[in-house]
């Protein structure tokens, strides 16, 4: 799932279904926040909370000011991400890959030189990642809770 900010950042999450996304919505989206959403039955609870505008993509893919092109925008890069650039996501990393690509497409607009001095200012301030050190070395990987 992505959250797409109009004019602002993504977050993305990983959930086994998009059922078990409303905590996540719940907890990072302001009630009454206007939502776009496809037709997909997981997304009725979000009425109870948000204003959302649907889309059925069989009818449309923009009408009435419901369209969920931004996220559509996001997974079309993950797929050429992993069909280009990284041949495989495992699943045990697939929020990672996301907030990589999450990253790449809020940034996309920024010149080259001042997206690689803001990594490498961000990646010195970082400690070792949990999921990654040792990973060369094959050592036994740590689950994240997110």
């Amino acid at each position: 799932m992505i959250v797409r900010e109009r004019g602002g950042n993504s977050v993305p999450a990983v959930f086994k279904s998009e059922a078990k996304a409303m905590s996540f919505l719940h907890a990072h989206v302001a009630k009454g926040t206007i939502l776009n959403a496809d037709e997909a039955g997981s997304w009725d609870e979000l009425h109870k909370r948000y204003e959302v505008k649907r889309i059925n993509h069989e009818e449309a893919y923009s009408y009435d000011g419901a369209c969920t092109n931004w996220a559509e925008e996001f997974f079309s890069r993950m797929r050429r991400m992993e069909i280009g650039h990284h041949h495989h996501i495992a699943g045990l990393y697939l929020l990672r890959y996301a907030q990589e690509a999450s990253w790449r497409e809020d940034n996309r607009r920024e010149a080259n030189g001042e997206q690689v001095n803001r990594l490498a200012m961000l990646e010195m301030k970082r400690k070792p990642s949990v999921d990654f050190s040792g990973y060369w070395q094959r050592h036994e990987m740590k689950k994240t809770a997110n």
